[in-house]
Formats: C-alpha cells, structure tokens, sequence
C-alpha cells in the first residue's frame, strides 16, 4: 500500500522543455461514498475510507511537460481534453500553487507568474484494466495531480489542498495521493467545499499483514459508469439518503478503530456490510451494478 511514486529527471539549463513523471495507485473503498452531494464541486454526500494498494502490479503512470494542453490515456490522445471540466479543474487549480522552478544554484528556471503562460502535455497509462471496477479514474487523476505538484513546484495553502484538486478531477483520487488507509471527509460547502478532503489514518507501514486479493473477471467496460449509477440512486433511491445521514458515520468511527487495533474480524464484517448494504439491499434504485459474476465473488468470499 503506497503513495505516489515521483521519478525526477535532471532538466538541463537551457531545456525548453520541463516535465516530471509520477506513478500513482489504486485503491479499494471498504467503506463507499454512492452519490454527490455537490455536483459543481464533485463532493460526496458521506464519508468514504479506502485501503491504499502497492504498486507493484496495479498503478497510473502519468507524465506532465509543456508543449500545448494535451493528454494522451493508454496510448490513445483524449479529444478535447483541454476544455474537460475535471482535466482543467486539476490543471489549473495546481498551477495557481506554483511556485518558482530553479536549477540547483538557484537560478530561476520558470518563474510562477509564466506558469500559467506554458500549456501542459499529459501522458498516463494504467497497468490494469480501465473502468473495470478498479478505479482506474482514481488513480489515473491522483498521478496527474502528483505530476503537476511537481512539475510546478506547487505549494498548499491549507493542509490537504492537493487532495481537495484532486477530487474535482475524480472523487476518489483524492484517496490514492496517500499511502496505507485513506479518509475522505465529505466536508460542507462552507467556504466552496474546502474541507472536503482526503486525510491519511494509518499508513503503508501499520498493518503490514493485510493483504488484498483482486479477482478480474472481465476486463470489459462496466455497463453502467460510477457516475451515471450515482445520480441515479440519489434521484431514486429510498434508502441512500438515511445511509449517508444515520449509519456511515458510526461505521467510519468503528472501521477507523479497527484498523488503528488490527481487529481483522471487525474491519471484514463492516466491508461485507457496506458491500451488500449499497448493491443488494436498496431495491428502490432504478440502477443495478451487481451482476452474476459478482454474486459468485460474494460467495467464494464468504467461503474463505
């Protein structure tokens, strides 16, 4: 379970061109947001907490360079990325935190007012399926987040600003900026939803027994993308409302302990919980993401 990766490559005094390379995770929600709570702001209407993977075999590499606003996912160029909502969110929000870039005597390289002058070229690639269930978007914008940083030396004006960027991109990203165990605060839309932040609860290196098993059945396309099942369940669901508002926060508080006590039994049961609580129990939702396959899945799991 680790954080984002950062492979810095030596700029020589008279290059054109600056980039930085940076590899980040995935991650598995054991206790899932299912809904926005601002559209805007991409905010969620519960508390979320997720274990962070290694990256060892599940990862987004993603390079960030100037040329012109472009971006380039799996190989294949994304058309009108530049105009994208969540790309310039995560673009422009770390380019207002740049800093100078200097070489090693300090001299002004780029300085922060021509950042926002010099167009960004993204380069990312997944080493495991994309939008396959494995949140692929999480850790495809956490990278480019984390390239940006550094690519423009940004600095955060509040603690967890980066995560706060990195949401507006794709929800859970903010979560895979962090190694270990990950948090994110559903905040309030006091002050633009600023609160609304990714916080660490233990890291790579407390719970270093915890193993995670992913099963790919299908490297195919989920039939029914995150986003369109979460504005669906919120506009016809019974039960999601009274789940976010009465019964995640006392599960977030009890997995939280779990895990700061590596109380396996407890930390499960909650996951399973969560798990059959949002895709089986609410038959008011005019969405179904479970299918056969899953079903399968749920009971080998049950087995072991």
């Amino acid at each position: 379970m680790s954080a984002p990766n950062i492979v810095k490559r030596n700029v020589p005094k008279d290059a054109v061109v600056h980039s930085a390379t940076v590899s980040a995770p995935t991650n598995i929600a054991v206790i899932k947001y299912w809904g926005k709570a601002n559209v805007q702001f991409n905010t969620p209407i519960n508390d979320s907490l997720s274990v962070t993977l290694d990256q060892g075999d599940l990862r987004a590499v993603t390079t960030a360079a100037f040329d012109r606003d472009r971006l380039w996912l799996n190989g294949s160029e994304v058309e009108d990325a530049k105009t994208s909502k969540r790309f310039r969110a995560c673009v422009d929000g770390i380019r207002s935190l740049a800093t100078d870039r200097v070489d090693p005597t300090g001299k002004v390289l780029v300085s922060k007012e021509d950042w926002v002058n010099m167009p960004v070229q993204i380069a990312s690639y997944n080493t495991f399926p994309t939008a396959a269930g494995l949140a692929s978007s999480a850790a495809g914008y956490a990278a480019l987040v984390a390239s940006l940083v550094e690519l423009f030396g940004a600095k955060e004006s509040y603690p967890h600003e980066f995560t706060a960027i990195a949401r507006q991109g794709s929800g859970s990203a903010c979560r895979s900026l962090y190694g270990g165990f990950v948090a994110w605060r559903a905040g309030s839309e006091d002050d633009q939803w600023k609160n609304s932040i990714a916080e660490q609860v233990a890291d790579e290196d407390h719970w270093k027994e915890m193993r995670a098993i992913i099963m790919v059945v299908s490297d195919a396309k989920k039939e029914t993308s995150s986003t369109a099942g979460m504005s669906t369940s919120v506009a016809t669901s019974d039960l999601l409302q009274f789940r976010a508002q009465a019964v995640v926060s006392k599960r977030m508080e009890s997995i939280q302990h779990a895990i700061i006590n590596k109380d396996f039994d407890t930390f499960g049961k909650i996951t399973m919980v969560r798990f059959m609580g949002i895709d089986v129990a609410d038959d008011t939702a005019e969405v179904v993401m479970l299918t056969f396959t899953r079903w399968i899945q749920i009971n080998s799991m049950h087995a072991v």
